[in-house]
């Protein structure tokens, strides 16, 4: 300080200016590093996600969606997307995950497959949903008449020839055909055909609670569940099995 005007040196408010900068950016920082860091939107327990399931198909069912602009949003989903449960499901143009559970594109996680059968690129798009975007939720949905695993029970059964690459995705769904026979023995029609359909979700869900190492370990960590599901056709109901 001029000792005869008592006015600041232009060297003191310099030297003081950086000092409280410093303070300040010092002050900010530690308060940065107090604050939490936000959890993505599809960090949720499993049994959260399925519950967010059950009530969208509910409103589907009841024809209340309230999805009804899928445009909202657009610019954000180009950066990310955070979806909080992955949906194996037949290719059936009957079944569409997104408006069966009334979601907004970026929700779900789809791998579509006549069959919903899991082969080694299903798995490793479910381990890449379940590792990289932290998905809680995997779900084997079967349905109701499904088209290709009536086919697999006229081969088994009938001894029926396919072409093409037909026979190959067949032969993955005899499993479920011959669990399906055990169960209900003699009967045949509808009810062996669903019968199936339910032991070919089971049979999957299983093959990928054992799958190693990324959806066995998180399912052992408890960030992750597999389950079941039958999605029924002429109801649009959606509903989990027994494992």
């Amino acid at each position: 300080m001029c000792a005869r005007c008592g006015t600041l040196s232009r060297r003191a408010v310099v030297t003081g200016a950086a000092a409280l900068a410093g303070s300040l950016f010092c002050g900010g920082l530690a308060r940065a590093e107090l604050r939490e860091p936000v959890p993505p939107p599809n960090a949720i327990a499993p049994l959260a996600a399925l519950e967010k399931l059950r009530k969208g198909n509910e409103r589907y069912v009841r024809n209340r969606p309230i999805q009804k602009s899928f445009s909202v949003d657009v610019y954000a989903r180009a950066k990310k997307q955070f979806p909080f449960a992955c949906i194996l499901s037949c290719a059936d143009s009957r079944v569409a995950p997104e408006l069966v559970f009334d979601q907004r594109p970026g929700e779900l996680f789809v791998v579509r497959v006549a069959g919903n059968v899991v082969d080694e690129y299903g798995v490793a798009s479910l381990e890449y949903a379940v590792k990289m975007l932290g998905v809680p939720l995997i779900v084997v949905m079967g349905h109701t008449g499904c088209g290709a695993v009536a086919a697999a029970i006229e081969m088994v059964e009938e001894k029926v020839a396919f072409p093409g690459s037909l026979p190959r995705l067949v032969d993955a769904l005899r499993p479920a055909v011959a669990q399906a026979r055990a169960q209900i023995g003699t009967q045949t029609g509808s009810d062996l055909l669903t019968a199936a359909v339910e032991a070919n979700a089971r049979i999957n869900a299983n093959r990928l609670r054992a799958s190693k190492p990324v959806i066995g370990a998180t399912l052992e960590a408890g960030k992750l569940a597999v389950v079941p599901a039958l999605y029924t056709l002429a109801t649009g109901r959606f509903s989990v099995l027994t494992a």
